[in-house]
């Protein structure tokens, strides 16, 4: 499945760059975050617990950012498993557009899932997986914006 989505954030791009990389600031806007830990610095470990209709399980995976042209854009990948419920993978290009003091952010993802997750179907696990995404990037508008204007 595919999702996109661009989000205006009201600070300049070296800024949101830097929260894009920043473990902490992405802890505080992934959905059901339990754990994030860097291991490189393209590297991260991840925990989260995710709803999908009637289950409700936790995820351990990988991140792993790639094809890095900082601060222009970076591709995020992530593979996870969540046991008896299945796996999740998928990739996000996401972009960096500076417009005056603020930037335009805009991701490009796909996702793939398998195991029992696969057999809820694909309108429930895409409207679940846009939501998700949507809720982060509106998270890390919020937690960026909110930075860089206290930072003025």
């Amino acid at each position: 499945m595919d999702i996109s989505g661009e989000e205006r954030i009201a600070a300049p791009r070296n800024v949101v760059w830097a929260a894009l990389n920043d473990p902490e600031i992405l802890k505080q806007c992934i959905p059901s975050f339990q754990s994030l830990e860097r291991r490189s610095p393209s590297e991260l470990s991840a925990t989260v617990r995710i709803r999908i209709g009637p289950f409700s399980t936790v995820f351990a995976g990988e991140i792993v950012l790639s094809n890095i042209h900082a601060p222009d854009s970076y591709t995020i990948s992530g593979e996870g498993k969540g046991g008896i419920a299945g796996f999740a993978k998928g990739s996000a290009d996401v972009t960096l557009v500076e417009d005056g003091p603020e930037t335009l952010l805009r991701y490009e993802a796909k996702a793939e899932i398998g195991g029992r997750l696969a057999q809820l179907g694909s309108k429930l696990i895409g409207s679940t997986s846009r939501r998700l995404a949507r809720q982060f990037f509106a998270d890390f508008n919020t937690v960026v914006s909110g930075k860089a204007a206290g930072a003025v």
